[in-house]
């Protein structure tokens, strides 16, 4: 099955971009009961992980840059990263998942994507 996506300028060059390369990345990841998938998405001043079992369709665990413990702290948008991998970790952890297949949303791997997976592989969850 071929997916398009059509070439655009500027910004919408850099979503299309992004939308090509989690197309490449979904063709080869997965999640499974036994490793679900921790999906990050990245917006300019959010952060959002889930972590999901795709095979039932359902999401095991989530966490936010919204949510209120971490929203209503200080520190620049890594630190909030950080924050959000430690706490889909934990969460993850608390519904039995061990460990999961990273998948960064056809987002590069740096910055606030790095800090998250970094934060939430020091919580305890393995990749």
């Amino acid at each position: 099955m071929a997916y398009g996506v059509k070439i655009a300028k500027g910004d919408a060059y850099k979503r299309a971009a992004a939308k090509r390369r989690h197309i490449r990345i979904r063709k080869k990841i997965s999640g499974t009961p036994e490793r679900p998938r921790l999906v990050v998405t990245r917006s300019n001043r959010h952060m959002v992980a889930q972590v999901i079992d795709d095979i039932k369709g359902h999401t095991v665990a989530s966490a936010s840059s919204l949510d209120s413990s971490i929203r209503s702290g200080e520190g620049d948008k890594s630190s909030q990263a950080e924050k959000v991998g430690a706490l889909v970790a934990e969460r993850a952890k608390a519904a039995g998942v061990e460990a999961v297949v990273f998948d960064r949303g056809g987002n590069k791997y740096a910055g606030r994507i790095a800090a998250l997976a970094d934060a939430a592989r020091e919580a305890g969850l393995k990749f």
